[in-house]
C-alpha cells in the first residue's frame, strides 16, 4: 500500500487524503474553540471533515457487523472473571452499550459539516472520538512506550498512527473548548 494514503480505522485508504500524504495532518492550527454564544465552534478543513466522516462510517459498520473483531473488545472489556457472570453481564448491557456508541457515531456523521456543535453534540463527538481511538490504538498496537518522535514515516503503522494522533488532537481540542465554558 502506498504511503500516500491514510488508512482509517478498518484499514482502507481514506480517499480524502490520497494526494496529500500523512504530513498534511501536522498543520496544527486550532480547529475547535468555544464561541461567544457558548456553542462549540468548528474550523475543520473539508478533507479533515471527510476523514472524520469516514472514521464514523467505518466504526458504525464495524459495530453493526457482529464480527468477532478483537479491537472491538477494547470497547467492551470484561467485567467479571467468572465466565457465567460475564455472559449474564454482556446479555444485560451489550445492546445498550452498542446502541450508545452507534448513536454517538451517527451524531458525529450528521454534524461533521456544521459550523458549531451544541453541548450534547460535543459530548457525542467526544464519545465517538474516544471509541475510534480505542479501536485504532488497539489495531496499531499503541502503547505508552511508543516514541512518537522516533516514528519512521516508512513504518507500516505510520498511516494508522497519524490518524490516531489526529483523532487524539481533535479530542483534546474539543475537551478544552468544552471546559472553557
Amino acid at each position: 500500500m502506498s504511503q500516500d494514503f491514510i488508512r482509517t480505522v478498518c484499514g482502507r485508504p481514506c480517499s480524502a487524503t490520497r494526494d496529500r500524504g500523512i504530513n498534511h495532518l501536522v498543520e496544527w492550527s486550532r480547529r475547535i474553540d468555544r464561541a461567544p454564544d457558548g456553542k462549540i465552534r468548528l474550523r475543520i478543513p473539508g478533507d479533515e471533515r471527510a476523514l472524520l466522516r469516514e472514521v464514523a462510517d467505518e466504526l458504525t459498520s464495524l459495530l453493526a457487523s457482529n464480527d468477532h473483531e478483537p479491537a472491538l473488545e477494547r470497547l467492551f472489556p470484561s467485567a467479571y472473571e467468572d465466565a457465567e457472570r460475564e455472559r449474564e453481564f454482556r446479555e444485560l448491557t451489550r445492546a445498550q452499550l452498542e446502541s450508545g456508541r452507534e448513536q454517538a457515531f451517527r451524531i458525529l456523521r450528521r454534524t461533521v459539516d456544521e459550523d458549531s456543535l451544541s453541548a450534547e453534540e460535543a459530548d457525542a463527538w467526544l464519545r465517538a472520538l474516544n471509541d475510534a481511538r480505542l479501536v485504532l490504538g488497539t489495531r496499531a498496537d499503541v502503547t505508552e512506550d511508543l516514541d512518537w518522535n522516533e516514528l519512521d514515516p516508512s513504518n507500516p503503522r505510520a498511516p494508522d498512527l497519524a490518524v490516531y494522533a489526529y483523532l487524539s488532537w481533535i479530542q483534546e481540542e474539543l475537551v478544552e473548548a468544552t471546559l472553557a465554558g
